[in-house]
């Protein structure tokens, strides 16, 4: 008989994923409280990518308030003219200016208090 048919196959465990004491959220959470960062800081705290933590903080505000705190939004600011976009719903970054279409644009701030 040929053995190379009588070779059983490795049979492969379930995926285990790495122990974490703490969600990618709850550690997103416990750098903002009492500090006023930036989407590109707490990605590169948490290690993962900046589109990523936007997605993130979308769920955290609407859940931070269960807690009975709040996540606080700095809005982003044009560095040409000024302007700044308070009415501004979305958490990200805008591409540019709509009073002097300048791409050179601050970053919104974000803290839970």
């Amino acid at each position: 008989m040929d053995e190379g048919l009588n070779v059983k196959k490795r049979m492969k465990g379930p995926f285990v994923p790495a122990d974490r004491q703490e969600t990618i959220r709850h550690n997103i959470i416990s750098a903002l409280m009492g500090k006023t960062l930036s989407a590109k800081e707490l990605s590169g705290i948490v290690r993962i990518s900046e589109k990523e933590v936007y997605e993130h903080l979308q769920h955290i505000q609407m859940t931070v308030g269960h807690s009975g705190h709040s996540l606080n939004i700095t809005p982003a600011e044009c560095r040409r003219c000024g302007f700044v976009f308070r009415k501004r719903e979305r958490l990200k970054r805008p591409g540019r200016c709509p009073i002097c279409r300048s791409e050179s644009i601050e970053e919104p701030l974000f803290v839970i208090e």
